[in-house]
């Protein structure tokens, strides 16, 4: 059943950061709310269920953030990324969104600690050159971006709902 369309109220980030890093932090963790907001109160099996042919998913997309912010913030590795797009049937919502804000609030503390956005960010062993952390932060900011573009679609498909 589809409800009705709500009216966006987002505002957006805060314009007032008072540095490079503030701001690019700050339009991280925006998207990062709109991307958990989006999918908070869907329920089963609808969070969990393919929207497009590529098999793209809600709880899907929060399983692959929370991936994607371990390897890049926090060096862990991806070892199929396949698999972080495809949350298993005990992967939960509550589970899962909880990691993707654990991930998130650990790298906003290894992000806290960068002095110098062009040195280079952490990185798995064995996988080449790290880029500069500049490099890293507006990419999450991309990545994020992207997949919150894909909740919003898949949101309204679900239920209807528009806007943050």
């Amino acid at each position: 059943m589809r409800a009705t369309a709500r009216k966006s109220t987002d505002r957006g980030p805060a314009w007032t950061a008072p540095d490079e890093k503030s701001t690019l932090v700050g339009f991280l963790d925006y998207l990062r709310g709109s991307i958990a907001d989006k999918v908070a109160g869907v329920p089963e099996p609808e969070v969990r269920t393919a929207g497009v042919p590529s098999g793209t998913s809600l709880l899907g997309l929060i399983k692959h953030l929370t991936a994607v912010e371990g390897f890049y913030f926090l060096g862990e590795p991806i070892t199929d990324m396949r698999r972080t797009l495809r949350p298993r049937r005990d992967e939960t919502v509550a589970g899962l969104l909880a990691g993707y804000r654990d991930a998130a609030a650990r790298a906003n503390q290894v992000i806290d600690d960068w002095t110098d956005l062009t040195a280079a960010a952490p990185r798995p062993p064995g996988r080449g050159l790290a880029p500069s952390r500049r490099w890293v932060l507006v990419h999450m900011i991309e990545e994020t971006g992207r997949h919150a573009g894909h909740a919003d679609i898949l949101r309204e498909q679900i239920d209807g709902s528009v806007g943050r």
